[in-house]
């Protein structure tokens, strides 16, 4: 246990004052939990304290409509988390009647809930001796034991779990996985950790070898694929634009202006040729232009977005039916956010 009780005595001393740690209600550490996957606190605490506020119970905000929590979510990224958070919402509500799942195992039945999720929620919440195991414990625990064995492998992930199993003190499991994870991020840090005042500096594996820049090990699997986005941006006579809600990929349900995706950078004068383009506006007299001079690169994991946005002034059509003054009520991707912002400005 003395592996717990370091750790859990430099948290009692040094963790931040986070909102969602005021509080053991489910809901709230649900929340939280949901937000700060794939994302930092100083970027999550202002998307959590507005969900709070508007959605204050889960009741909120499973009455609330998708578009509503989409558009709260805005700019958060990874949108799946969104639709997930709204659908077991909607779960509990309906087929739980509102009581919120008070197990491990409950947990995991929730859409968008996994391991980690599932075990942090019922250990801070219901002090349930299962220990928590996301990208900060990896490395607290891969670099204090000086294990090597990839953390996205299938074998890493058994071990990093089994181990952490192992160090958990099931007395107050919910203050030892907090302090775990805190630790992660504010000593063990990826990049510059604080070893020169790291309570476990002295049994440290990787410290003692000189590897902790060399973990932990992370198998490389992903291969990027480029894709190139032509966005058209109507602006007709009467102040009107078109927009077109997406109905598959990772911003599945967001809008967005027209899209015309290409296998490479393309010119006007093949734009205009494209079929979409011409469909969209037989018959009517139009006026192109880039509005970027250079492509707007917008990377995720997995893809990197080269995208332009061509401005296209036509005349009045049936069509094109939502006034510009009503387009930042929909939820939009940060992609097509940033240009409106830019845009408005010009």
């Amino acid at each position: 246990m003395e592996f717990s009780n370091i750790l859990v005595q430099w948290y009692l001393q040094n963790k931040r004052d986070l909102p969602w740690r005021e509080t053991i209600n489910p809901y709230n550490i649900w929340l939280s939990e949901i937000i700060l996957q794939q994302t930092r606190v100083d970027q999550g605490m202002a998307y959590y304290l507005k969900f709070v506020a508007h959605f204050p119970t889960v009741f909120e905000l499973a009455n609330a409509s998708e578009e509503q929590v989409l558009k709260l979510w805005q700019g958060l990224g990874y949108y799946s988390r969104a639709r997930n958070l709204h659908y077991s919402a909607k779960y509990i509500v309906n087929k739980l009647q509102g009581k919120f799942p008070s197990s491990y195992i409950e947990l995991l039945k929730l859409k968008g809930v996994g391991d980690y999720t599932a075990s942090a929620i019922a250990s801070i919440c219901y002090n349930e001796s299962t220990a928590v195991v996301d990208g900060n414990v990896y490395r607290v625990l891969a670099r204090y034991f000086g294990i090597a064995t990839p953390i996205n492998s299938t074998n890493g992930i058994k071990e990093f779990k089994l181990l952490a199993e192992t160090l958990l003190n099931p007395a107050i499991s919910g203050t030892h996985n907090q302090a775990v994870m805190e630790f992660g991020a504010r000593m063990c840090k990826p990049q510059n950790p604080d070893c020169e005042n790291c309570p476990l500096n002295i049994s440290c594996v990787s410290l003692e070898k000189k590897i902790i820049k060399n973990l932990p090990v992370k198998e490389k699997k992903l291969k990027i694929k480029n894709r190139f986005f032509n966005y058209l941006v109507v602006q007709t006579c009467d102040n009107k634009t078109i927009i077109e809600k997406r109905h598959e990929g990772i911003w599945l349900n967001l809008y967005q202006f027209p899209l015309i995706e290409t296998k490479h950078e393309i010119d006007e004068k093949q734009l205009v040729h494209t079929d979409k383009f011409e469909a969209l506006f037989a018959n009517l007299n139009t006026s192109v232009q880039l509005f970027n001079m250079e492509q707007v690169v917008h990377k995720l994991s997995h893809q990197h977005i080269f995208a332009n946005f061509w401005i296209v002034k036509t005349s009045k059509s049936d069509k094109f039916n939502i006034n510009w003054s009503e387009i930042r009520r929909f939820p939009v991707p940060i992609l097509i956010d940033n240009f409106l912002n830019e845009y408005k400005s010009n």
